[in-house]
């Protein structure tokens, strides 16, 4: 792997190697950009079957929140950790505090949090070697579980994927489909029924979709059936890649909203669906309550500032959709020229910035 060349053509910032021979720490800490802030992303431990599939995902991971934290107006950059390693097998409590103290070594360009194959419990070991960590336990400063909140955020940016789609951001009355009902779903449900919509659920947790029916007088279908059912709104809240070339013709959907991560197949399908006439809400966008949850942890954590922070993802896709009618795009690449866009505003008028102050000294 050439890894210099890869860098330049991701215009990534830096990459550092974590080893920790008593431990058994093997990681690797991508950095893509911190032209906005700090870099924020979470500390994923995978089993990569080999290390070069470990550094390929940090990089992936850590230029996906570079967009993620600039489409969300956060004042912050993207990065990843990969820890290589079985979650299941291979943690133990020196592995993170060494972990931390790597952390602890960058001075704030890095803050993590926590990601697949991680716990609040290793969020806290890192924060006993470094405070550049977010997803603590609740006594130790942090906001606690974020599916609540992400829940809350898919919610808000559903209603302006319905105003774009309906011209209306109202959910009474409308038919929203939710595949899977775990705990970002379930908050998802809890806000749709409290507004009327008539809610239509599947899981292969049979307890989960109980619960819905129980409590939200939810619909219930086979997994299979989830694309093909009447409704105005298609919210994938489980696998990814759920919008593929299967799935489409089956879609009866006008919008597709939900909390769910890559849930285009490919490029591809977003253009399919937006030749079709179908609003879709981005999925990094629309699910980016949970990061703006824990950002608000490095401002010492208030709840009531948090959610209105999170309301602003309705905002963010109304400009994501007006970025789409102006550029004549699908929606996936609005929400990236949002990003780049912010991103490139503010490297400009730092360029404006230091040019005037270097004509300001030569005239001195």
């Amino acid at each position: 792997m050439e890894i210099f060349k890869y860098l330049e053509q991701g215009d990534y910032e830096q990459l550092v190697f974590c080893q920790d021979k008593n431990s058994g720490l093997k990681a690797v800490i991508a950095i893509h950009d911190t032209t906005l802030g700090p870099a924020l992303g979470g500390t994923r431990m995978w089993t990569y079957d080999s290390e070069e599939k470990a550094i390929e995902d940090a990089l992936r991971l850590a230029k996906g929140m570079t967009y993620k934290n600039a489409a969300a107006g956060l004042d912050l950059g993207g990065g990843k950790t990969v820890i290589i390693g079985d979650p299941k097998q291979d943690k133990n409590p020196e592995m993170f505090r060494a972990f931390g103290r790597y952390i602890q070594s960058l001075n704030g360009r890095y803050i993590t949090a926590e990601d697949v194959g991680t716990t609040v419990q290793d969020m806290d070991l890192i924060h006993m070697e470094t405070d550049f960590v977010t997803g603590i336990s609740p006594e130790s400063g942090s906001s606690g579980n974020p599916s609540p909140t992400t829940g809350y955020g898919v919610y808000k940016g559903m209603k302006a994927a319905a105003k774009e789609a309906f011209g209306d951001a109202s959910l009474e009355g409308r038919t929203v489909a939710v595949q899977g009902v775990g705990n970002v779903a379930y908050a998802l449900c809890e806000y749709l029924h409290e507004e009327g919509a008539r809610i239509i659920v599947t899981d292969i947790n049979q307890e989960a979709v109980k619960r819905a029916v129980d409590t939200f007088g939810a619909e219930a279908v086979e997994p299979d059936e989830i694309y093909s059912v009447d409704c105005d709104i298609y919210a994938p809240c489980a696998l990814g890649a759920t919008i593929n070339d299967k799935t489409i013709p089956q879609l009866k959907a006008k919008v597709i909203a939900g909390s769910a991560n890559n849930q285009l197949k490919t490029n591809a399908h977003g253009d399919q669906i937006h030749e079709m006439g179908i609003v879709y809400a981005p999925d990094y966008v629309i699910n980016s309550g949970g990061v703006i949850n824990v950002a608000d942890e490095l401002n010492g954590y208030n709840q009531q500032r948090a959610m209105k922070k999170v309301e602003t993802i309705y905002d963010n896709l109304i400009q994501v959709f007006g970025i789409a009618r102006r550029d004549g795009i699908p929606t996936y690449a609005a929400a990236d020229r949002l990003a780049e866009e912010r991103i490139q505003s503010l490297k400009q008028s730092r360029s404006q910035f230091l040019t005037n102050g270097h004509h300001i000294l030569s005239r001195r």
